[in-house]
């Protein structure tokens, strides 16, 4: 018999199906003080790979500058029996190049702005003050409770 480990375990269509259907991702860094830094993220799916952005000045971004890796937390549902999530961790990749930062912003207003051609605009006056992030995930764990059909 299955442990209830494997009996939750996310496929991978699954897996990035939750993933598309989220609009953010916690992402966990280390803080200068060592303590876990802790924020949310829009974010679009690239294969296994996650891509988001943020202020090159932000707290988050110099905490990847001094150690690339983050563990990312996605959640849904409230009762038991309908949680699902998963936590990623990863190496990131911090991209400063203006043009592919670009290119970032854009991936994130067509997933969250409709494409929309004024945020794009809004989105490349930003792209100087960003950075693009990508994170490749080392190891990951899913959980879907909706698989134990209401059992415990």
């Amino acid at each position: 018999m299955a442990s209830r480990r494997d009996q939750i375990r996310m496929t991978e269509d699954e897996l990035h199906a939750f993933l598309d259907e989220q609009p953010t991702v916690i992402v966990a860094t280390t803080g200068p003080n060592g303590r876990p830094h802790l924020m949310p993220l829009w974010f679009v799916r690239d294969g296994a790979e996650l891509r988001g952005w943020t202020f090159a000045k932000s707290q988050k971004a110099r905490n990847l500058e001094r150690d690339p890796r983050a563990t990312l937390q996605v959640e849904s549902g409230v009762e038991y029996g309908k949680l699902r999530g998963a936590m990623l961790e990863c190496d990131v990749e911090v991209e400063h190049e203006t043009e592919r930062v670009e290119s970032y912003g854009e991936a994130l207003v067509d997933r969250y702005g409709s494409g929309s051609s004024d945020m794009k605009e809004m989105f490349r006056a930003q792209a100087p003050k960003r950075v693009g992030l990508r994170f490749r995930p080392t190891r990951t764990v899913t959980w879907d409770h909706r698989k134990l059909g209401g059992t415990y």
